[in-house]
């Protein structure tokens, strides 16, 4: 049975729309990234799915789930100005996209906190130095 996507009014819609894996790899993704980002920086939906800005887009968590993500199954965390990062450990996926780089998991176990981590701050100083 296919689900019905409409435009997500709330958080909470969101969370009953997406499937039980999806739901819990969003779920840790969101509170790593919720728990170390600074103040000023927020939460917001765009696309249908969750973004983060400060000055401008940080990163995003796209489900598979949802369409026009560009993935077939798992859940993808991107990091807006990508490109700009030193990711010295290839944790993240160059694809076509020349500025979002990404990272596309499909279980809870192949989240690396420490990487994740690691790259926000990165993302949020160059976001903050415009």
């Amino acid at each position: 049975m296919e689900r019905r996507l409409r435009k997500f009014q709330s958080m909470g819609e969101f969370w009953a729309y997406l499937p039980g894996d999806e739901r819990e790899i969003v779920d840790v993704l969101r509170q790593i990234v919720l728990e170390n980002l600074p103040a000023g920086i927020t939460e917001k939906f765009a696309w249908n799915v969750p973004c983060y800005y400060g000055k401008r887009q940080v990163c995003i968590i796209w489900p598979a789930s949802v369409p026009r993500g560009g993935i077939k199954r798992g859940v993808l965390l991107g990091f807006s100005q990508g490109y700009r990062l030193p990711d010295v450990d290839n944790y993240l996926t160059h694809g076509t996209n020349k500025v979002i780089f990404y990272k596309i998991y499909k279980s809870v176990d192949e989240i690396d906190e420490r990487a994740i981590v690691s790259l926000l701050r990165e993302a949020v100083r160059i976001d903050s130095s415009g």
